[in-house]
């Protein structure tokens, strides 16, 4: 199953990948659009998954959206308008997201397992993709080609790839002193060993679909400011390393060495519960629901400039000031 999605996922690459070296190849024979942008784009990105929450039982997207784990991110992007109602983008992005039992919103109901899971990580997240930019409203519009101070609705939708690491927190028991170490190592729900088969390794490099909706603002026509909330749908359960059950701790020593075992011993289960019977934080117990796969999403304001105009035969040099025309 996962080698046919894979291999589904790499004719969509090549798919796209071969759609836009047609589009290249064409260009100067497109009439309408036919331009390059160039873009910077800054915001926040936050991450979707098991770890911390809002009240209640667990559920996905927004509604355990926790707002104080946002950290910004960082993009800069290439779009190739071979007509004013499409654009064909490629973009790099850098950013980190993390995730906290502690930081769950407690009243007392459901979400209280979460808290006392107790478990945390934070991972940076590096990502390219190409993606399709719709441009509905150019339907509407009397004169396409005069943009300047017109506003555009967009939708985006792609595939990239991206690569992540998680961290956790780590006490030690005998200074008390906290740092973070890379969670992956440490198999902590037993991904690799014997006595889990169905617990392989997870990569961390990963693929992704990126899908969101934009409006844009065309300041003139060479400048334009964005606002874009950006889905990632992704096919990984272990971007913050839980996903599944907790194993015998016991194990660890069996295929780490003793430090490494220490370590992993303490951070596969944190839960100040865990030396309770029937707790439900004990070896066979749920740790994370696999059920749904990890996500996440960037909210960026984007600065684009036109830089080149195949129209006219000009280049707009991306080291020196745009030209303005009025």
């Amino acid at each position: 199953m996962k080698k046919s999605l894979h291999s589904l996922l790499q004719k969509c690459v090549l798919s796209l990948s071969l759609a836009l070296i047609l589009h290249f190849s064409s260009f100067s024979q497109l009439s309408a659009g036919n331009y390059f942008e160039g873009g910077i784009t800054v915001g926040p990105m936050a991450y979707l998954g098991d770890l911390g929450g809002n009240f209640g039982k667990g559920t996905t997207f927004i509604k355990d959206y926790n707002i104080p784990n946002t950290q910004l991110s960082f993009g800069f992007s290439i779009t190739a308008h071979p007509a004013e109602w499409l654009g064909i983008r490629f973009a790099l992005n850098y950013g980190n997201i993390s995730g906290d039992d502690a930081k769950t919103t407690g009243k007392g109901g459901e979400e209280e397992t979460r808290r006392n899971r107790n478990l945390n990580f934070r991972s940076a997240i590096a990502e390219g993709y190409l993606a399709a930019e719709f441009y509905p409203t150019v339907f509407l519009e009397n004169d396409p080609t005069d943009v300047q101070g017109r506003i555009r609705p967009y939708g985006l939708l792609g595939i990239g790839i991206f690569h992540f690491n998680p961290q956790g927190t780590y006490t030690d028991p005998a200074t008390g002193n906290q740092s973070w170490v890379y969670l992956r190592p440490l198999h902590t729900e037993g991904e690799g060993f014997a006595e889990y088969p169905g617990r392989k390794e997870y990569a961390l490099t990963q693929i992704n679909i990126p899908m969101g909706v934009g409006i844009k603002y065309y300041i003139d026509e060479n400048i334009n400011i964005s606002f874009e909330i950006v889905h990632r749908k992704t096919f990984t359960d272990y971007i913050d390393d839980v996903s599944t059950t907790y194993v015998d701790p016991s194990l660890f020593s069996k295929y780490l060495s003793p430090a490494q075992a220490q370590i992993a011993t303490e951070m596969s289960n944190k839960s100040p519960l865990r030396f309770t019977p029937n707790s439900g934080y004990n070896p066979g117990d749920k740790r994370g629901d696999p059920s749904q796969k990890d996500a996440y999403f960037t909210a960026g304001f984007k600065l684009g400039i036109r830089l080149l105009n195949r129209n006219e035969q000009e280049w707009r040099n991306s080291t020196h000031c745009p030209v303005m025309r009025f």
